[in-house]
């Protein structure tokens, strides 16, 4: 079982990975209610690559501070492919940040539906290249276990994740 003490292992190599490139991240949270962000700034020296948090827990915010369509919300919900990549493309765009993580799920106990069962997560990896081009990679899972579980499980997959992209990009 991941803990706290993987999350800053993985905070500390991605924010070496970042200082190394000159590159900077923001994210955009809803069901991990701020925890992406608040493991990465625990490391020292981290305001010289993380930008900026946006703790989007409700359709409202998701809308106002990081302009998620109020079509996608009703469309498709909070917890949908669309709506993570709108996140982290509004995240990308309000920071001016080269990435941007962002996470939409059911943490539980309640909430969930046949459709999206509690331990339902959606993740959004938005990339800004040197040309301009955007780049998205979306990724689902379903995690087991009580509400917090649910939200360790999904700070860590975020960071992993965003590690892997980064550790491509570069090799």
């Amino acid at each position: 079982m991941k803990d706290e003490h993987h999350l800053e292992t993985l905070s500390i190599q991605l924010g070496q990975l970042l200082k190394k490139q000159g590159k900077t991240v923001s994210c955009a949270e809803s069901c991990t209610g701020g925890w992406v962000a608040k493991v990465l700034t625990d490391i020292a020296g981290s305001s010289d690559y993380f930008h900026r948090g946006f703790v989007t827990y409700s359709n409202e915010a998701k809308h106002q501070m990081i302009g998620v369509t109020e079509d996608a919300l009703q469309k498709f919900g909070a917890v949908s492919e669309q709506v993570v990549s709108e996140m982290a493309l509004g995240a990308l765009k309000e920071a001016n940040a080269d990435f941007a993580i962002s996470v939409s799920g059911i943490a539980g106990p309640g909430g969930g539906s046949d459709d999206k069962p509690v331990g339902t997560v959606w993740f959004g990896f938005a990339q800004k290249e040197p040309t301009g081009v955007l780049n998205m990679t979306t990724k689902y899972c379903v995690f087991q276990g009580d509400r917090h579980s649910v939200r360790l499980q999904s700070t860590s997959y975020a960071l992993e994740t965003l590690l892997q992209i980064i550790s491509k990009k570069s090799s």
